[in-house]
C-alpha cells in the first residue's frame, strides 16, 4: 500500500489546515456582521489560538496541531476549531481496539499516523442550533481510512432548519454516488444516538467511520466535500435565527440539551477517547464540552 504513504498523509494534513482556516475565517466574519440583539454591543468575539504537542513515550515528538477556541462572542458562547496531524506508536489497549475494528498485523507493527479536523459550536441564542463536523485520516502500515461528518444540535427545533442542513449534505455527496447520502445520514443516525436516554442528541446529519473503498483519490474527494458541505448548511440555519428573542425557558431547554450533549461525547465518542488514550492535549480533546450544562 505504498508502505508510508507520504504524498497522500501531506495531502490530507494540508487540507484540514485549510479548512480549518477557512472555517474560522468565516466565523470572524459571522461574529462582526452581528449588530443587532442582545449581545451586539460587545466586542466581536475572536479566537484565542494555541499550538497543542504530542509527546512519544520518550519524550520525543509526536505531532501536535492548532487549538482555536473563541469563548463570549455575539453569537457563539463557545466554539472550538481544532486541527492536529499526531503519530508514532499505539499502545497495547489502542491495538487492541484497531485489531476489533479489523485492522491485521498491529501487534507485528504498531506505528500510526492520523491528521484531521474537528468543531464543536455551542451558541449565545438558544434558536441557533449547536453544531458539529470533523473530517479525519487516519493510517497504519496494513490499512489507511477516512472518517467523519457532521450533525445539527438544536435545543429548539425547527423543521425547516433540519431540512436545510441536510438537503446541503445531499447536494455535496450526491456526485459521488446517490446512494451515499443515505447510507450517511442513517449511520450518523445510528452513531450520534444516545442510548442511555433512547434518544438522539440532535437532528442528525452524516457520518462514516473506517471509509476505505481502496482508491484513496476517490475516498479523500468525498471527505473534502463532506468538509465543504459545513459552512453552506450550518451559516444560512445560524444567520436566520440569530436575532430571534427567547426566554428564560429557551435558556433553560438550551443548558438541559447541553447536558445531553456532553454525556455523550464523555461516554460514547470515538474521537474522545481515541484523543485521550493516545495522550493528545486533554484541553483540545475535550473542546467540545459547553460552557455551561444543566441536569435536572
Amino acid at each position: 500500500m505504498g508502505e508510508l504513504f507520504e504524498k497522500e498523509k501531506s495531502m490530507a494534513s494540508a487540507w484540514f489546515r485549510s479548512l480549518r482556516d477557512e472555517i474560522v475565517n468565516a466565523f470572524v466574519t459571522l461574529e462582526d456582521s452581528q449588530t443587532s440583539g442582545p449581545f451586539a454591543e460587545q466586542p466581536a468575539g475572536r479566537f484565542e489560538v494555541t499550538e497543542t504537542k504530542r509527546a512519544a513515550a520518550d519524550g520525543g515528538d509526536a505531532g501536535g496541531g492548532l487549538m482555536s477556541v473563541m469563548r463570549g462572542g455575539r453569537v457563539f458562547e463557545k466554539v472550538g476549531v481544532n486541527v492536529s496531524t499526531v503519530y508514532g506508536q499505539l499502545g497495547d489497549a489502542a491495538q487492541k481496539a484497531m485489531a476489533a475494528r479489523g485492522v491485521p498485523g498491529m501487534e507485528d507493527d504498531p506505528r500510526f499516523w492520523a491528521s484531521g479536523i474537528s468543531l464543536v459550536a455551542h451558541m449565545q441564542n438558544p434558536h441557533t442550533p449547536a453544531v458539529h463536523m470533523n473530517t479525519r485520516m487516519f493510517w497504519t502500515p496494513h490499512a489507511w481510512w477516512f472518517g467523519g461528518g457532521s450533525d445539527l444540535n438544536p435545543c429548539i427545533e425547527y423543521d425547516e432548519d433540519t431540512a436545510h442542513f441536510h438537503g446541503v449534505q445531499k447536494q455535496f455527496l450526491d456526485p459521488h454516488g446517490e446512494d451515499h447520502y443515505p447510507k450517511l445520514k442513517a449511520w450518523a443516525d445510528e452513531y450520534f444516538f444516545v442510548p442511555h436516554r433512547g434518544r438522539a442528541r440532535g437532528v442528525g446529519g452524516i457520518f462514516m467511520d473506517d471509509y476505505c473503498t481502496g482508491d484513496w483519490a476517490a475516498d479523500f474527494a468525498l471527505t473534502q466535500d463532506i468538509g465543504r458541505a459545513f459552512l453552506p448548511a450550518f451559516l444560512p440555519v445560524t444567520e436566520k435565527r440569530r436575532d430571534t428573542p427567547w426566554t428564560e425557558a429557551d435558556k433553560d431547554a438550551q443548558l438541559v440539551h447541553r447536558g445531553l450533549y456532553a454525556e455523550y461525547n464523555l461516554v460514547y465518542d470515538r474521537g474522545t477517547k481515541f484523543g485521550l488514550a493516545t495522550g493528545h492535549d486533554a484541553n483540545a480533546v475535550l473542546m467540545s464540552l459547553p460552557p455551561m450544562a444543566k441536569w435536572v
